[in-house]
Formats: C-alpha cells, structure tokens, sequence
C-alpha cells in the first residue's frame, strides 16, 4: 500500500530520533502549524529540564493526524485545543463557557479513548474579528455589538469556512443581528493581514493569539455577547503514559499556568515576524526565564 507524503515524512522524521532516544522517552508531538511547534517545544523542554527524557515527534499534520497517533500509541501527549476537540473529535455543539467545554472533553476523552487532559493554560485561540485601530476610530467600533449594524459599510476577509459554521458568520448574524457585510473576500489565512493592511478589506477574521495582533497597528473586537467558543489548550496525554511518569503531569500544570494570550501571541511572533526565531530557541527563552530550562 502506498504511504501519503505526509505520512512519510513523519516516518522519516522519527527514524534517527528512534535509534538513539531511551525506550522510556516520553513521545512528544505536535500538529504543523506555528503555535503547536512551539507549544510542542515548550512541553518538551520543560519535560527535560524536569529529568524526563523526551523523544520529539512535532509537525504530524491535522488534529486527525494527531490524534491517531496516540491512539496507536505512537506518542504520548501533544497539545490540543478545547473547541478543536469537542467539535472535530467529539463532534459536539461548541461551547462558550470554558469551565464547561473543559468538563466535557476531559469527561468524554477518558471514557472514550483512554486519554487525560491536563490542567488548561489561560490562553484562548479562539476566533475573533480584528480591524485597523484607524478603522475602529473612524466607524467607532470597540465590540461586535457595535460592528454588526455597520458591516453593511465594510469588506470582511476570511477563509471559506467561516461563511457556513454555526461559530462563524451565520452565528454572529443570529446572535448580534446585522452582520451583512458590503462584500466578503475569501482569503488565505497567511495573507489576510497584508489584505487589511492595504486596504482591500476593512475586517479580517483572526485567532486571538496570533503574532499579527502584537505586531501591527490592530484592535481585536470584543465578543461581548461570548458566541466564539472557548479554545483553551492544555496536553492530552496516553493513561499509560501519565501511570508510568506520574512526574509529568504537575511538571506541564506548571507550564500550562503560564500561558497567556499575550505570552502566546509574542512568542507565535518571533517565529512568524521579522525575528524568523526557530520554536525552539523562542521557547528555551521563555523557559530560562521562569526557571523552567
């Protein structure tokens, strides 16, 4: 049977990893996009700095991708996300409320799959509408209460997605009202900054951790009547994994209680902005700080 490319490159990946780590090393994995490479890296060095040896298995693709590969016990924990596991994994309703949404996946995934989640960081990736502070000023937009009559006047960019999700565009029409925008510019998700900046749209939809939202001259828009779901992230760990070291869990509680929108939001920046930092040095920096590396 042929291997996907994906699939062969993760093989490939672990190969040299596999012949030199531990037996015992913990298998550290991540999906393939910025946040989770450094999020990979932060759990991976505080596991070492612990005493904990760790193997890397980062930049396995989807959270499908992911989560198959520790249900097959091809790693043992990676970080994943709230909203991302009720809805894709669970296939349930989103959720607002962040005590509950984490109630619910922590429940579902130990009865389910055999599998615990962690103590949650304070961090929330959760969707957001994001404009110029030049354009906050001008139509006076401060929450999406304020935007939603006034979309009429304004050009929203966004992926395709968020046109159809209940979380998305039809959400924020039935619980604000409004929300007919003047025009819809379907973006790619790495070019809707540029878009805003160069004012081929007026609203761009976001992730409340992105780098972007530090760097530029942006205003996140509150969602004051709490549609976006909650997306906490936190490590989800095999139970045998968690029986045999016992010592990570209050190793990674420790870690997740540090990350905040803004430490999140800087480090995704030095990897993504101007620095071109590798997740790995961004996140050794982090650690040293907080006496964690």
């Amino acid at each position: 049977m042929q291997l996907t490319r994906v699939r062969l490159l993760q093989l490939l990946a672990a190969a040299p990893l596999a012949s030199c780590a531990p037996r015992d090393a913990l298998r550290v994995g991540s999906k393939n996009f910025t946040e989770e490479l450094v999020l990979g890296e932060l759990y991976a060095q505080t596991l070492e700095h612990a005493g904990l040896s760790v193997t890397r298995r980062f930049d396995l693709g989807t959270t499908d991708i992911a989560m198959a590969a520790l249900q097959r016990n091809e790693i043992d924990l990676y970080p994943e996300y709230t909203g991302t596991a009720l809805v894709n994994v669970l296939h349930l309703p989103p959720q607002s409320d962040p005590q509950k949404s984490y109630a619910i996946v922590k429940s579902e995934y130990a009865k389910r799959f055999g599998l615990t989640w962690l103590a949650p960081a304070p961090m929330n990736d959760t969707q957001a509408l994001a404009t110029t502070r030049d354009g906050a000023g001008r139509y006076a937009l401060g929450t999406l209460s304020d935007l939603a009559p006034k979309a009429s006047e304004l050009r929203l960019g966004a992926v395709p997605e968020f046109l159809k999700r209940a979380d998305g565009l039809p959400g924020l029409q039935r619980a604000y009202g409004g929300f007919r925008f003047k025009a819809v510019r379907i973006l790619d998700n790495g070019l809707k900054y540029a878009a805003l900046e160069h004012g081929d749209v007026d609203v761009v939809v976001a992730f409340s951790t992105e780098g972007q939202l530090k760097a530029e001259n942006l205003i996140v828009l509150e969602d004051n009547k709490h549609l976006f779901p909650a997306y906490h992230v936190a490590p989800v760990v095999r139970d045998a994994a968690l029986t045999a070291k016992p010592a990570l869990a209050p190793v990674l509680d420790r870690l997740s209680a540090l990350l905040t929108n803004d430490v999140m939001q800087d480090l995704n920046l030095q990897v993504e902005g101007s620095q071109k930092r590798e997740p790995a040095d961004a996140a050794r920096d982090f650690l040293k700080q907080h006496g964690l590396a």
